[in-house]
């Protein structure tokens, strides 16, 4: 009996999804709990398991096609998902032995057939613009399989001079909800920057102290990532409002600290968020940013994981950007941008020397914050990072 494949629930306010890809075309076989499609939501991407064993005999929605939480995409039929083997033939007995015949001229050499490409493989070929023979084949009897297209090298696609090419391709869920997000925060939620600059020796010099002895330790690098959540804290200590949030006519402080750190993942940018972020130490932060950045390129950050942030800090310097305006993610009130450390000429006792120096930026919603507590809140970060004991001392 066919055994339906159905979106499942992926999220409280999420009521469509979008098919990525399937990982089990029509046709193939699948063990029970392998994953046969990829579910793609505004936030998280999710693999579908299969609730049986069995064949997948239909697939109703495709690629890149939209899908309702609950709805049938696909079938599967029943049975044990087993790998189809060649039928055993018996060895023909050997011949008696003959007086050897005259040579005959060889025949000429039979064309090479065209090597079994597996059902997976093939739309990898597809999507590639490969041909078969263009790929190495490695599974057994010669067979291609996926894992051989993804290392092959891509088509080659040689343009008429002159040419000038287009390419269409659908928004992804998590893209389209970015920019909705983006266009929100513009048109509803009266922004502003203001910047500063930060000296980066003091926690440069605390880095190379004691970096050997803390990934000894903890198995992990001290970064800068886990100082500036601190210095953020503190920060927003000082000035509540950064930290609250408009509700209709009223303002919500809150008295704990998530804190949203934005990486870079397999679809496109998330902002995972370190949940009672002032209750962690600078390891738990660094321990618990390097598994969510290893996760979010993944695609495997849970939803609980990426809503929720009561503040948003932004790294745009790894990247190599020198000088940006971050957007406020709404409902939230302000973000931070770090940027890239330079090496800049500057004033220190009548003297020019040449400082690691790192541009900040803090954009913040007018209707709650007021520059003047823009600009306090950015010198405490500036303050906290080039004095890190204060941090400790303060804790």
């Amino acid at each position: 009996m066919p055994i339906e494949l159905k979106v499942p629930s992926v999220g409280e306010s999420i009521t469509e999804v979008q098919i990525g890809d399937w990982l089990v075309p029509e046709g193939q076989a699948v063990e029970k709990e392998g994953a046969v499609v990829v579910i793609e939501t505004d936030k998280v991407t999710v693999e579908l398991p299969a609730p049986a064993a069995g064949t997948v005999t239909r697939v109703l929605k495709k690629k890149g096609e939209k899908a309702n939480v609950g709805e049938v995409i696909g079938y599967i039929e029943n049975g044990p998902a087993q790998a189809k083997t060649p039928p055993k033939t018996k060895a023909a007995p050997a011949p008696a032995p003959e007086k050897a015949p005259t040579p005959a001229p060889a025949p000429a050499p039979a064309p090479a057939q065209e090597p079994r490409v597996m059902p997976s493989a093939r739309r990898a070929i597809a999507e590639k613009g490969l041909e078969p023979k263009d790929v190495r084949a490695s599974g057994p009897g010669g067979r291609i399989l996926k894992e051989d297209v993804l290392v092959a090298p891509p088509a080659a696609k040689p343009a008429a001079a002159g040419a000038r090419e287009e390419e269409l391709v659908p928004m992804t869920p998590l893209r389209k909800r970015i920019a909705e997000r983006l266009v929100q925060a513009q048109s509803t939620a009266a922004l502003l920057t203001t910047f500063n600059e930060i000296d980066m020796s003091a926690v440069v010099a605390l880095r190379k102290e004691h970096q050997e002895a803390f990934q000894k330790r903890y198995g992990i690098k001290l970064g800068f990532m886990s100082l500036f959540v601190k210095a953020v804290i503190d920060a927003l200590k000082l000035v509540p409002q950064l930290n609250a949030e408009l509700r209709g006519d009223n303002i919500a402080y809150r008295n704990y600290y998530d804190i949203g750190v934005a990486v870079g993942g397999g679809k496109g940018l998330v902002v995972p968020v370190l949940r009672d972020a002032e209750r962690m130490s600078f390891a738990e932060i660094e321990v618990a940013i390097a598994d969510l950045a290893k996760r979010a390129q993944e695609n495997k950050l849970a939803i609980e994981e990426l809503t929720g942030g009561t503040f948003t800090i932004s790294n745009g310097g790894i990247y190599g950007s020198l000088l940006s305006t971050p957007i406020v993610n709404p409902p939230q009130s302000g973000i931070v941008g770090l940027h890239a450390i330079q090496d800049r000429p500057v004033a220190r006792d009548g003297q020019v020397v040449i400082r690691p120096m790192m541009y900040v930026a803090v954009t913040y919603d007018h209707r709650l914050v007021d520059g003047r507590e823009a600009v306090t809140f950015l010198k405490r970060i500036k303050e906290c990072i080039e004095a890190p004991a204060r941090m400790l001392l303060e804790a």
